[in-house]
């Protein structure tokens, strides 16, 4: 857990004390994802260490184009030097490819790609079922959350409104995967 350990460390160097509830949030989804490592194989640390420092382009040391997504992927590629990899899965989360459609910053995000899809499931199912405050969450409720915070005429509220149903599709997978790996073991 070497890879995953360092995220931490990074994430709540740049988030604990200046975005308490971010770094609450990112706590959960953390534990979410270590919930998800027997789908995830090999892949289980890589997707812990991305569910940790998903949020850290909120910093402010990260901010770059405005979309937390390409920030926290930016910061790091370009700061840290991290795994490309990880950059990928921090870049692509939860609804970050129409939020940066919306915001016309389609080849930033480009700069990460192409997305994994499992990885990208596995990392939206954790940030759906962790509420900003940082406890479970129905994944439909924490849309509808979002949707009520930001308001209709924020890029964040059409964006997830666009994605919703890609996003609940995502859920779905990543819980049948879930399911399917529980029987086999059982």
């Amino acid at each position: 857990m070497q890879l995953a350990k360092w995220a931490y460390d990074l994430a709540e160097s740049l988030l604990a004390n200046s975005l308490p509830r971010r770094w609450s949030h990112s706590q959960r989804v953390y534990s979410q994802a270590l919930t998800l490592a027997p789908t995830l194989g090999e892949d289980a640390e890589l997707l812990a260490a991305a569910a940790i420092a998903h949020d850290i382009g909120y910093a402010q040391t990260a901010v770059d184009t405005g979309q937390h997504m390409i920030d926290g992927a930016r910061y790091l590629r370009d700061v840290v030097r991290a795994d490309p990899r990880l950059c990928s899965i921090v870049a692509f989360h939860t609804s970050s490819s129409w939020e940066a459609s919306e915001l016309g910053l389609d080849e930033e995000l480009n700069e990460f790609g192409p997305a994994e899809p499992e990885l990208v499931d596995a990392i939206t199912y954790c940030d759906l079922t962790s509420s900003p405050g940082g406890d479970l969450v129905d994944p439909a409720e924490r849309l509808s959350e979002v949707l009520e915070r930001y308001g209709p005429e924020h890029v964040v509220f059409r964006a997830v409104s666009a994605a919703r149903p890609k996003l609940m599709a995502r859920v779905a997978r990543v819980r049948e995967r879930a399911e399917a790996v529980a029987l086999e073991l059982s």
